[in-house]
């Protein structure tokens, strides 16, 4: 779903993404696969942050505590399903696509099917999910309220599709391969996600 993005050429700062993590003990490690297919034990603890990077080496994890525990105390196990506390982080004001504000972070105690993916898990606790038409993941809860996987410059300025003919006409050529590379990870791992949601829910 969005959680490997090759680096941007300069002078680009990277995209504008949800990253995705699991907990290892105390420490967050970028996920090793998509939201549409892996599938959390019991006490899990994942994490999803909104934030510019160029790639998973930059960046940004999730903020603040993140004990399954206290995540989920008001969600009491149940026979036949699973338990997965998630941290959702919508990031800083700088990461914000222009005119938007992030909203407050906030956790989640999501309890789902024994085999349900995380995608499934986001679903069940941060409804409006995003999409676009290529079923990359491009916003949770409502946010952002547009754009998906934009490059952004180092000044801040999206490199959307709007900027891109602009950017074709300054070099001589068409887009970037880091861009082109970018979008089509994640895409691909984007719609992964939405594929087997709608695969399970039919």
């Amino acid at each position: 779903m969005l959680c490997v993005l090759a680096a941007a050429p300069s002078p680009a700062a990277g995209y504008r993404y949800w990253s995705f993590w699991d907990r290892d003990g105390d420490t967050w490690t970028y996920a090793t696969q998509g939201p549409g297919t892996a599938r959390p034990d019991d006490g899990a603890v994942q994490g999803f942050r909104f934030a510019v990077s160029a790639n998973s080496q930059d960046a940004a994890k999730p903020r603040g505590p993140a004990d399954f525990s206290d995540i989920c105390a008001k969600t009491p196990a149940r026979d036949g399903r699973k338990r997965v506390a998630l941290v959702l982080d919508f990031g800083t004001r700088e990461d914000a696509p222009r005119g938007e504000s992030p909203p407050a972070r906030r956790v989640a105690c999501a309890r789902v099917a024994r085999d349900a993916t995380s995608a499934e898990a986001l679903a069940s606790v941060a409804a409006p999910l995003r999409y676009d038409s290529k079923a990359l993941l491009c916003a949770i809860d409502g946010y952002p309220k547009s754009g998906c996987g934009e490059q952004v410059s180092a000044d801040g300025t999206d490199r959307s599709r709007a900027g891109e003919k602009a950017h074709q006409d300054q070099d001589g050529g068409g887009p970037s391969v880091g861009l082109i590379a970018g979008i089509a990870v994640v895409a691909a791992l984007g719609g992964a996600a939405f594929w087997q949601t709608r695969r399970r829910r039919g």
